[in-house]
Parts: C-alpha cells; sequence; structure tokens
C-alpha cells in the first residue's frame, strides 16, 4: 500500500523532478561546452609555440646563410624542412594564420635558391617570417 500524499506535495515533487532534470542538463552542456574550448585553447596553444619555435629555427638559417656564410647551418634543404614543418602545423589553427604560412611558403620558394647573397631576398622571407608571427601573437590573444 502506498502512502497518499496531498495533490500539492505530489506537484512539488514533480516540479522537484523536472528541476532536477534541467539543471543537470543545463550543467552537463556547460561542461561540455567548456571542455570543447579549454582543448582548442590548449591545442591552438601547443601549436602556436611550435609555430614561433620553426620561425626562429628558419630565421637562423636564414641568417646563417647570408650573413655567416654558413653552408652547413644556412642550408636551404633545412629550410625547406621548416617552412614544410610551419605550413603544416598550421593546418590545425585559423584561416588567417593557414594564409600567412602560405605565403611565407610561396616566398620562401621564390627566394631560397638566393638567400645566401640577396639582400632583398633575405628581406623579403624575414618580412614573411614576422608577418607569420604576428598572425601566432594574435591567434594567442585571441584566446581565453
Amino acid at each position: 500500500m502506498q502512502p497518499k500524499f496531498p495533490k500539492s506535495r505530489e506537484h512539488i515533487f514533480q516540479i522537484t523532478a523536472v528541476f532536477s532534470m534541467v539543471f543537470a542538463l543545463v550543467g552537463f552542456s556547460y561542461n561540455v561546452w567548456r571542455m570543447e574550448v579549454t582543448e582548442y585553447n590548449s591545442t591552438m596553444r601547443s601549436a602556436s609555440f611550435e609555430l614561433l619555435l620553426q620561425l626562429s629555427e628558419l630565421e637562423g638559417i636564414i641568417y646563417a646563410a647570408y650573413y655567416d656564410k654558413d653552408p652547413v647551418a644556412g642550408n636551404p634543404r633545412k629550410g625547406w624542412i621548416k617552412v614544410n614543418l610551419i605550413a603544416d602545423l598550421s593546418m590545425i589553427t585559423e584561416a588567417e594564420l593557414q594564409q600567412a604560412t602560405q605565403q611565407l611558403k610561396q616566398d620562401w620558394q621564390l627566394h631560397w635558391d638566393s638567400i645566401d647573397d640577396d639582400e632583398t631576398s633575405v628581406k623579403q622571407v624575414i618580412a614573411k617570417i614576422d608577418n607569420t608571427r604576428e598572425e601566432v601573437r594574435l591567434l594567442l590573444s585571441k584566446l581565453d
């Protein structure tokens, strides 16, 4: 035999149950959203820091080739490896950064063979590196 509750008490139990379900759903939804944002931010930060490292190493290769006339440290094949890695890493970032890395790759393709003796080529590629760095900084500044 079930206990008899007054209608108002039964109504309060139903409202409490509905409110509990809504509260649980809202809490779960927020938690999922927050986890997605946190994962996105983590991925963007990791990719950005690695991009900054690779951009610096590419710049070092260019300077070694032009200023130091070092055929080992300034080897353009090393530069190609860095440029391709930068382009690959940018695939998981925002469109603006992807575009900047593609422009860097295009400029590298045009000037890689003259970075050891042509200051204009060096300045052109370094400008694209700086532009890409700025896009990385913008991406990092937009993260929560």
